[in-house]
């Protein structure tokens, strides 16, 4: 893409005092003066939008009638945004494990290491001095363009900003996204080593191969570049200063620690059976692994001279309707908007369709249980109902439901063809709405989607709240043994998942996909058709292709319609 310039970010600015109290009107004239007046027009920056929130003190009488206030101190909260023209040109915090890389720090300035605000200042119920400051903003500005030139060149493999904390939560948090220890030595950043570790100055830790380094010094002038280290094979965090060592710790303990407050919240906001297995599990995270025996992705030049029809079904709340649409489309079929309306008021039929696909969302809005109101308009309306149980009769037809749409389906099995053993779905075990990055597994079915991909490994997106399958053992045997269990949460190792939250929802041995008997109708809580296209996803492995293995299923799908 084009190159990237510092002047593309926007920023909105919310500022928060209290006003008419005392002097913080000053300051906050002081505070919008530095960022609005002075620093954004030297980096070229525009703040279109924003907000104040000017009443920030409260006061209120006490139980023995006395008055009290507190007032906020003077605030800005500033977020950036900024068009991004190839999603694909992007770095994360999450280390390579790669040998023959190092570790730099880039500190555009003049390298100081002020500790005034810094979060070690609070933790000893401190002020500071002095804290970090944009001394040179030309040096700021030059280091952002000349670091997007790098990540466009592919020479920067992982990147983070020094981030609260200073330093070490800096590196620790990149060892914990990249599961690579790191071995990190600080001693020629500044001569006090607690100021090396926390300071929370301008600056980013780059991970570049080796014989890149100088090249970051050539290319970023104004900024100071020193090699603080490099990843290790332990998984440990290993930080020295000079002869002094200042951490050495195996990762796993170090994640359990950084992430002990998080664990505190959701233990009082979710089942506390599944915070603390969750937590039992931060330090030994399995990878996620992709295994597939891919057929070629093109289309089927055949297949490419017509396109069926498939309905994308839309109830009010259903948010996934576009990216379905999409991935159909992408595999040769002509995707049509059908909206539940226009079936339930009569102006709509399904017979010129050979597909029909229920969507995920909120069908009437985010409530509990919302996919069995969507199949109750269609079970409690006389015409509907006929004409759905003809569709789904017809040896010629398919249907997909998918999250909110696997509910609604599930919920019409009594039409359903061979759907005798489909469960109903409950609430998740966690009590929470489930949003993740988890792995599945594709055992060898009747699904028509899945032909062919038995064994498949592989990552997929979830979000859903109400995704358990309430099956019992009998019903779990006759599935198994009538080949309708299309889906399962897994292991790295493709093992059936059942702890959360490798399961997410509690499925029993991890299921999380159905068809029923002839494999013409499958339901799925996860959510394939949002990593259909190479460019998404929080994790893949290889985002230059147009498309991820998830396309195959729609592919199949095209097939069998010939």
């Amino acid at each position: 893409g084009a190159r990237a310039q510092i002047t593309d970010v926007r920023l909105s600015a919310n500022g928060m005092a209290a006003c008419g109290n005392v002097d913080e009107d000053a300051r906050l004239y002081d505070a919008v003066r530095a960022v609005g007046a002075e620093l954004c027009p030297h980096l070229g920056l525009a703040i279109p939008v924003g907000k104040d929130s000017l009443s920030m003190k409260s006061v209120w009488r006490d139980s023995e009638g006395t008055d009290c206030a507190q007032t906020a101190p003077v605030s800005l909260i500033v977020s950036a945004f900024a068009p991004v023209p190839d999603v694909r040109v992007h770095v994360t915090p999450q280390l390579v494990r790669e040998s023959g890389t190092r570790l730099l720090l880039v500190e555009p300035g003049a390298g100081q290491a002020r500790l005034g605000g810094s979060i070690l200042a609070q933790c000893y119920e401190a002020l500071g001095e002095t804290p970090p400051d944009v001394d040179d903003p030309a040096a700021l500005r030059g280091a952002f363009e000349g670091l997007s030139v790098l990540i466009r060149e592919g020479r920067i493999l992982a990147c983070h900003d020094r981030s609260d904390g200073g330093l070490l939560a800096t590196l620790a948090e990149m060892a914990f996204a990249g599961r690579v220890g790191v071995n990190a030595q600080l001693q020629d950043l500044h001569a006090d080593p607690v100021a090396s570790a926390f300071c929370e100055e301008l600056g980013w830790v780059v991970q570049v191969h080796a014989v890149d380094a100088p090249l970051l010094c050539e290319r970023l002038p104004g900024c100071r570049v020193t090699d603080i280290g490099a990843p290790m094979a332990a998984d440990r965090l290993r930080i020295t200063h000079g002869e002094s060592t200042l951490l050495d710790s195996e990762l796993a303990g170090l994640e359990a620690v950084w992430s002990e407050t998080t664990h505190a919240m959701a233990r009082l906001r979710d089942q506390p059976a599944a915070a603390d297995t969750e937590q039992q599990q931060r330090g030994d995270r399995e990878p996620l692994r992709v295994i597939i025996d891919e057929e070629p992705i093109e289309a089927v030049p055949a297949l490419a001279l017509r396109r069926p029809r498939v309905a994308i079904l839309r109830e009010q709340g259903v948010n996934g309707h576009v990216e379905m649409a999409w991935a159909f489309d992408a595999a040769g079929f002509e995707a049509v908007d059908v909206h539940m309306s226009d079936i339930l008021d009569g102006g709509r039929t399904l017979d010129d369709v050979r597909g029909i696909v229920a969507c995920g969302g909120f069908s009437y809005g985010d409530v509990l249980g919302a996919g069995l109101g969507w199949a109750r308009s269609i079970l409690f309306h006389a015409e509907a109902r006929e004409r759905f149980a003809a569709f789904f009769a017809d040896e010629t037809r398919f249907a997909l439901g998918v999250c909110n749409g696997c509910q609604m389906l599930a919920a019409l099995a009594g039409i359903i063809p061979g759907a005798e053993d489909w469960p109903p779905l409950l609430r998740n075990r966690s009590e929470q709405f489930e949003a993740r990055w988890s792995q599945v597994v594709i055992p060898e079915s009747r699904s028509l989607f899945f032909r062919d991909m038995g064994g498949a490994m592989l990552p997929v997106a979830v979000a859903h709240g109400e995704g358990r399958m309430a099956l019992d053992a009998d019903a779990i045997q006759r599935l198994e043994r009538n080949q309708q269990i299309a889906m399962r949460y897994a292991h790295a190792d493709g093992t059936p998942a059942e702890r959360y939250p490798s399961n997410p929802n509690g499925s029993p041995q991890g299921l999380t996909g159905l068809c029923n008997a002839d494999g013409r109708i499958t339901i799925l809580m996860p959510h394939p058709e949002r990593t259909v296209a190479g460019t998404v996803g929080s994790w893949w492995p290889d985002r230059q292709r147009a498309f991820t293995p998830w396309m195959q299923m729609f592919r199949n799908a095209r097939r069998w319609v010939g």
